[in-house]
């Protein structure tokens, strides 16, 4: 058991670097072929055929089994990424990123049975804190290099570096695990699952959280790396270095307030996170100079909110849900794809109506608020 965890540890790092290297250029890649108010439209339709799929993947997985499913969504990832690093053509390129953000989406809920698999009669905060301080590890990483290779190779590069990595990914899953035996994934319907969520108070709560918090990921993944490129006039190798440190909170807190939640609960831990955010996503509008320490450290501090919301939001859900129950694990994943849903569908009436993009900021502050008055509402799951 303690052996197929490092596999999977692992397994999540060399994705995880990846994802974090082309998640924070993709907007400002699509910029160069589509204008910046369309490319929302991208995400929004990239993510309604990820939700779809995700709904789908319990009758995937009966099918084709967890360990054959990952690994053939790392060679279509593989594949996109290659495509993205070669093609020209706006058609391959929409074509090759919706693919990539679907079968991103498929490998991370693969990973979460794996490692529910492996994590069997042990501490659920523990356990899960230490996988994200292993897999945001990598996005430190990957963002403190990513500034360099877009210099020497431009955006091109990233994605060729980062195809490079999910052919790791995809051995892992050809030379391992074999031991790995599929339960039967549960069917339910879509209307079921639903109706299960709101009926069960206590998941739909973690659920809305969970949401806003990739709302938040979204919106800053979209805007915030063409915020400091274009309005603020950061270059991306300075863009890379701030947000290295910004993700720094994901590495060292993850692991500590894991274990921390398995004593105290979740919810007084989950309020102090949205204190901190709040006050300083809000405070985002304010700074228009390039000062490299003042935007690195405003962004850490939002991370320090965000990465303590992300380990209680993982922690509360899956002490409730287990491995089988594919259909709540992979609803409760569709909150990053139906976040690139939302984020743009908000974002673009606001630019739209007020043409400052700073104004985006005071939008997700809002967004978040709400999330702290339905943290107050949660009650603690032991």
């Amino acid at each position: 058991m303690k052996h197929n965890r490092k596999i999977i540890y692992l397994a999540g790092f060399l994705f995880s670097i990846p994802v974090a290297l082309t998640s924070y250029i993709n907007s400002s890649f699509l910029e160069n072929y589509i204008s910046e108010s369309y490319i929302g439209i991208i995400y929004i339709i990239a993510s309604i055929i990820t939700i779809f799929g995700l709904l789908k993947m319990p009758k995937i997985l009966n099918n084709l089994g967890n360990r054959f499913t990952i690994f053939l969504s790392c060679s279509i990832l593989f594949l996109s990424l290659i495509l993205l690093s070669f093609v020209n053509n706006i058609f391959i390129i929409i074509i090759a990123f919706i693919s990539y953000f679907i079968f991103t989406n498929f490998i991370i809920t693969s990973l979460d049975i794996f490692i529910e698999d492996f994590s069997k009669n042990s501490p659920v905060g523990k356990l899960r804190g230490f996988y994200l301080m292993i897999i945001n590890s990598a996005w430190v990483l990957a963002q403190l290099i990513s500034g360099s290779i877009i210099k020497k190779s431009s955006f091109q590069g990233i994605y060729l570096f980062s195809a490079f990595f999910l052919f790791l990914v995809s051995l892992i899953f050809i030379f391992f695990l074999h031991n790995f035996k599929d339960p039967k994934y549960k069917k339910i319907s879509i209307l079921k699952t639903i109706r299960s969520f709101i009926h069960k108070k206590h998941i739909s709560k973690i659920y809305l959280i969970n949401l806003i918090l990739k709302f938040f990921f979204a919106w800053m993944v979209i805007y915030t790396p063409i915020y400091l490129y274009q309005y603020i006039g950061f270059e991306w190798e300075e863009i890379g270095i701030i947000f290295g440190i910004m993700l720094i909170p994901f590495v060292i807190l993850d692991f500590p307030l894991g274990k921390l939640s398995d004593k105290i609960g979740e919810k007084k831990i989950l309020i102090f996170g949205f204190l901190i955010i709040i006050p300083f996503v809000l405070i985002i509008p304010f700074i228009r100079e390039a000062l490299l320490w003042v935007w690195a450290l405003i962004l850490f501090i939002t991370r320090i909110g965000a990465a303590t919301i992300e380990i209680m939001s993982e922690s509360y859900f899956f002490k409730i849900v287990k491995e089988e129950n594919i259909d709540e694990i992979s609803f409760f994943r569709n909150t990053l794809p139906l976040s690139y849903i939302v984020a743009p569908l908000i974002a673009f009436p606001v630019l739209i109506l007020i043409p400052s993009f700073e104004y985006l900021f005071f939008v997700l502050g809002i967004v978040l608020l709400i999330g702290f008055f339905i943290t107050l509402r949660l009650i603690d799951v032991r």
